[in-house]
């Protein structure tokens, strides 16, 4: 542990946010342009520091080196699921009854919107090893978390794996499936409900939905399916519930971490998966943010123009912060 004393001058120059510290105001002014720190950042609920991730928060808490005085409160009066803090251990006794899901855990209705459904797809093989993905089965749920649209696909190229193990799926459930392209207009009369695609605009999606699940771009393109990237909730490619070296967590791991139940433990059902994506975006879009979000577009943008640098360097840390914005749009904005 580093036991020197702190000078006024890098304690002037230490950043609001994640609370480094820097010799010169200008290098505090560099990191504030590149980190994007915002309010929509995980926060220690013990000593306020922002972390870029759940993943960074954890570590923090309960990792291998957590902060020892974060560690110590959060080990009382923590959940390590939602990883906030609470008043006094009974608090989070009570509060992890309903923050900890199980398979068969109704959905808080007052959280339901209706805005939203959320797609899985399960492969089977094609090609001489058995290694190309050929779509064969695709659910589609709603908030409440009731099926909207579930069938067999017939592949359109011959099958060499079925991957029973994985999939469940045997020859005789495709041999009369629906062929992708009637699969392929259902869903994107769900999608679209009604909302011709090029109507569609960033925050005014009129009748559309957002589409919720975890590696989105490989099943819309199995699927042989297009949709804006502005409708589209990820879980695989969320900022926050990503790891810290910025790779995708599995849905499996995300559902354990942040849901508190297992899932794809056997043969897996994409209908499990729908729902655990779903939870996981309500869960993200329910944060509890501030409004004055001084961009709310969630693009890469802040205010620290070149031409600001005299300027910028006599303001306290404080006040850089309250001009940085997020590089990501935020789920809580949904609302």
């Amino acid at each position: 542990m580093d036991t020197r004393k702190e000078s006024s001058e890098t304690l002037r120059n230490k950043c609001a946010a994640c609370y480094r510290q820097y010799n010169r105001m200008e290098h505090l002014v560099e990191h504030m342009k590149v980190n994007y720190h915002s309010v929509h950042e995980p926060r220690c609920g013990v000593c306020g520091k922002h972390c870029r991730s759940f993943e960074s928060l954890r570590e923090h808490l309960i990792g291998p080196l957590p902060k020892v005085e974060c560690a110590r409160v959060f080990s009382v009066r923590g959940c390590s699921i939602c990883l906030n803090i609470f008043d006094s251990n009974a608090a989070v006794r009570y509060h992890r009854a309903a923050c900890q899901y199980t398979r068969a855990a109704p959905m808080p209705m007052g959280s339901i919107t209706g805005r939203a459904v959320s797609l899985a797809c399960k492969m089977v093989g094609g090609g001489s090893d058995g290694s190309v993905d050929l779509c064969a089965r695709v659910c589609l749920t709603g908030e409440d978390e009731n099926v909207i649209f579930q069938t067999y696909v017939k592949p359109t190229a011959p099958v060499t794996n079925y991957r029973y193990e994985v999939t469940g799926i045997r020859p005789e459930y495709l041999r009369d499936a629906m062929p992708l392209k009637i699969a392929q207009r259902r869903i994107q009369e769900i999608l679209c409900n009604g909302e011709p695609l090029w109507k569609l605009r960033p925050r005014s999606y009129g009748r559309a939905k957002i589409l919720v699940g975890h590696g989105l771009d490989h099943d819309l393109e199995r699927l042989g399916l297009e949709y804006p990237a502005f409708m589209i909730r990820d879980t695989a490619k969320y900022p926050p519930l990503m790891k810290t070296s910025k790779l995708s967590n599995s849905l499996k791991y995300l559902t354990q971490a942040y849901l508190g139940y297992d899932i794809q433990t056997g043969i897996q059902d994409p209908y499990e998966d729908c729902v655990a994506a779903m939870r996981l975006y309500i869960r993200m879009r329910s944060q509890a943010h501030p409004r004055d979000y001084n961009s709310g577009s969630g693009e890469a943008q802040n205010n620290y123009p070149a031409w600001r640098q005299r300027e910028l360097e006599r303001m306290s840390p404080e006040e850089l912060l309250a001009l940085s914005a997020s590089d990501y749009y935020c789920w809580c904005l949904d609302y």
